[in-house]
C-alpha cells in the first residue's frame, strides 16, 4: 500500500501540471486513506504537498509569461494572512467532538472531511457542465473583490488543506479578466505562496514526519513536471471534464465513508 501511495503521489503533480489546480482533491485522500495519516495532520501535509509542487509547476510558467506578479500578491496576501490564523488558531481549538446526541456525533474527523468532499462535489460540477475555456468579457481588476475572495479561500484553505485552484481560477478570469492560461500560471504561483506560507501555523503546533513527507512530495514534483510536459497533447476542456467527474465520485466515497462507515 505505501508503494501504491506513493505511485499514486505522482499524480498528485501531473494533475497541477495539467490543469493548475486539483492536487489536494488526491493528496488528502491519499494520505488519509492510503497512508492512514490523521485528517488534521493530513491537511497540513497536503499543504506543503501541494505548496511545494505548485511552486516548482510555477517556474516554468512564468518563463512563458503566464504568470500575473501583481495579481498574485493582491490576492495572496490577504489569503495567506487567513491561512495562517486559521491554521494556528481555528484548526486547533476544534474539540473533537463538534456536535453530539444520544444517536449521533459529528467529530472534527467527520467535519473536515466533510467540508472537503462537499468541495470537492462543488468544484467537480462547473468542471463536467463546462463546454469552453473559461474567459471574461471584463476587463477591469476589481481590487477589493479579488482581496476578499483571497479572504474567502484563505479560510477553506486553512479548514481543509485544499489549495483552492479550482475556486482561484474562476476568480482570476473574472474578476481580474486574466486569460485563462495566464490565470492558471497565476494560480499555481498563489497556491504555492499560500500553501507553504499556511503550512508554518502547522510546524508550531504538530510534530512532523519529515521523512515521509519529504519522499511524497518528490513523488509530487516529478508528477508536475510530467503534466507540464503533457500539457502540449491534451485539451483543457476534456482534461477538466474527466477530472471532473473523478472528484465527484470521489466526493461521494469520502462522504458516505465519513457519514455510514465510521
Amino acid at each position: 500500500m505505501e508503494i501504491f501511495g506513493y505511485l499514486s503521489s505522482v499524480l498528485i503533480g501531473v494533475v497541477l501540471g495539467l490543469l493548475g489546480g486539483g492536487g489536494s482533491i488526491l493528496s488528502i485522500p491519499i494520505l488519509v486513506y492510503i497512508f492512514n495519516i490523521e485528517p488534521v495532520l493530513a491537511s497540513a501535509y497536503s499543504l506543503f504537498i501541494v505548496g511545494t509542487t505548485s511552486f516548482v509547476g510555477a517556474i516554468p510558467k512564468y518563463r512563458q509569461h503566464l504568470v500575473n506578479l501583481r495579481t498574485g500578491i493582491l490576492f495572496g496576501i490577504p489569503s495567506i494572512i487567513t491561512i495562517f490564523c486559521t491554521r494556528k488558531w481555528i484548526v486547533p481549538s476544534l474539540p473533537d467532538a463538534i456536535w453530539q446526541t444520544s444517536h449521533f456525533t459529528i467529530t472534527k474527523r467527520m467535519l473536515l472531511l466533510g467540508l472537503f468532499a462537499i468541495l470537492m462535489v462543488l468544484a467537480a460540477i462547473p468542471m463536467i457542465r463546462g463546454k469552453k475555456e473559461m474567459a471574461s468579457r471584463n476587463r477591469r481588476f476589481r481590487i477589493v473583490l479579488v482581496m476578499l475572495e483571497g479572504v474567502i479561500i484563505g479560510f477553506l484553505t486553512g479548514m481543509v488543506g485544499a489549495g483552492g485552484g479550482f475556486l482561484i481560477i474562476p476568480a482570476l478570469v473574472f474578476l481580474t479578466g486574466l486569460k485563462f492560461k495566464t490565470a492558471v500560471g497565476t494560480s499555481l504561483f498563489i497556491i504555492a505562496i499560500n500553501s507553504l506560507l499556511g503550512f508554518l501555523g502547522d510546524v508550531i503546533n504538530y510534530t512532523i514526519d519529515w521523512s515521509l513527507l519529504l519522499r511524497i512530495t518528490a513523488f509530487a514534483v516529478l508528477g508536475i513536471l510530467i503534466g507540464h510536459y503533457l500539457t502540449r497533447y491534451f485539451t483543457g476542456i476534456k482534461l477538466r471534464k474527466t477530472f471532473g467527474w473523478f472528484t465527484l465520485v470521489m466526493g461521494c466515497y469520502i462522504l458516505v465513508r465519513e457519514l455510514f462507515f465510521k
